[in-house]
């Protein structure tokens, strides 16, 4: 095994991410962040303990380049933005006519990779983008690969799920253009009736897509929807740890992300994961100490020298 700067681990060859679904949640303060963190501490706070995070803002509306270039700035070499393709392109123009919005989009992710802080952004299709829309899709991936810049494409139309002819066209056209197709396992948040607001309501927005557990790229690249209760998660986390264990060693490089209902609880579930999966890869260093936990050690410490 080898270590780099960040602390990323190479596993024969695979190197393995592992983050939130955001970086900016204020209820951490005190918590998993210091508890004097402010807006501008938690990017730089976050990223001393993950060494990736998606970017679903980016789904919503583009930064300035500046704000891009800050992001960067703020982050460990080593560190990787998963941003989300912009809802103009995914779902307003279902991926025709979009060559402007692809361009400014190809722009921003430019100013990371040339910061080395980029990882797979992510295209995630509208629900209704069916199977006789897959000429679009091929086209369109087709064009962005010509940038270089890694991706993942998650699908959720029924059509793309079909274990047939659909699905196995899309996989062969992402295995030949090694776009990883992006794993979304809801099951955890389906698995009982919901016990609080956060959960009802992430019920009724997250999909109950179909598993599946195919790999078409070099960045294995999962969505893990929990639970807000840890232990009612555990189940999944002791399945999928060495499914990641088996990437890493045919030497891919995953990217995981840990979702849950409130954000509040995505930093547990995601160190509960790398526990999981310390049993099948020991060689792998231990997540490094949440940045309140590092504070508090420093003011006991203090309280003993006085």
């Amino acid at each position: 095994m080898q270590i780099d700067a960040f602390g990323n681990s190479y596993v024969q060859g695979g190197k393995f991410y592992l983050g939130c679904p955001v970086w900016s949640c204020a209820a951490w303060a005190g918590h998993f962040l210091t508890d004097d963190a402010k807006q501008r501490d938690f990017l730089t706070q976050y990223s001393t303990v993950f060494n990736t995070v998606e970017g679903n803002s980016t789904f919503y509306a583009l930064p300035k380049l500046d704000i891009v270039r800050r992001w960067a700035e703020e982050t460990p070499t080593g560190f990787r933005f998963a941003l989300k393709f912009p809802r103009e392109i995914s779902h307003d123009k279902q991926l025709l006519r979009a060559e402007r919005e692809t361009n400014q989009f190809r722009e921003l992710l430019g100013v990371l990779r040339d910061a080395d802080r980029l990882g797979p952004s992510f295209l995630q299709l509208s629900p209704t983008f069916d199977k006789t829309q897959f000429a679009a899709l091929e086209s369109y991936l087709r064009d962005f690969v010509k940038a270089d810049l890694p991706l993942a494409v998650e699908v959720r139309h029924a059509d793309y799920f079909d274990s047939g002819p659909v699905e196995s066209a899309l996989d062969e056209l992402l295995s030949e253009l090694q776009i990883d197709r992006v794993i979304f396992d809801s099951r955890p948040l389906f698995s009982a009736a919901p016990s609080d607001p956060s959960e009802v309501e992430s019920q009724r927005r997250k999909p109950r897509s179909l598993l599946r557990h195919t790999v078409t790229g070099p960045h294995p690249f999962l969505r893990l929807v929990g639970r807000n209760d840890l232990r009612a998660t555990l189940p999944w986390l002791e399945e999928w740890a060495p499914i990641i264990a088996q990437w890493l060693r045919e030497g891919r490089s995953p990217f995981i992300f840990a979702h849950t209902p409130n954000d509040f609880f995505a930093p547990a579930m995601a160190r509960a994961l790398h526990q999981e999966l310390l049993k099948h890869c020991p060689e792998l260093p231990a997540l490094p100490a949440w940045p309140h936990e590092k504070r508090l050690a420093i003011r006991a410490k203090q309280k003993t020298l006085f």
